[in-house]
């Protein structure tokens, strides 16, 4: 994988979810009625994309094209 094409990749998997915790799109998950592990909808919506983000990172570190590069100073 080229190195422009994972930075794509990378930067979109870190905006979307940033984008379903900001308004407008958190509305979708503002609702106190369902009760999911004993949480609020609201407050599980918000942990589920946090736990995406960091599933999400961690693969996309696994596959990074440039991880095994020594950088020069």
């Amino acid at each position: 994988m080229s190195t422009k094409k994972f930075n794509l990749i990378f930067s979109i998997a870190c905006v979307i979810p940033f984008l379903f915790l900001i308004f407008p799109l958190y509305e979708i998950g503002n609702k106190a009625t369902p009760i999911i592990l004993g949480m609020p909808f609201s407050f599980f919506w918000v942990l589920l994309w946090v736990a995406v983000t960091f599933i999400a990172v961690a693969f996309l570190y696994d596959v990074d094209p440039n991880k095994d590069e020594e950088e020069e100073m």
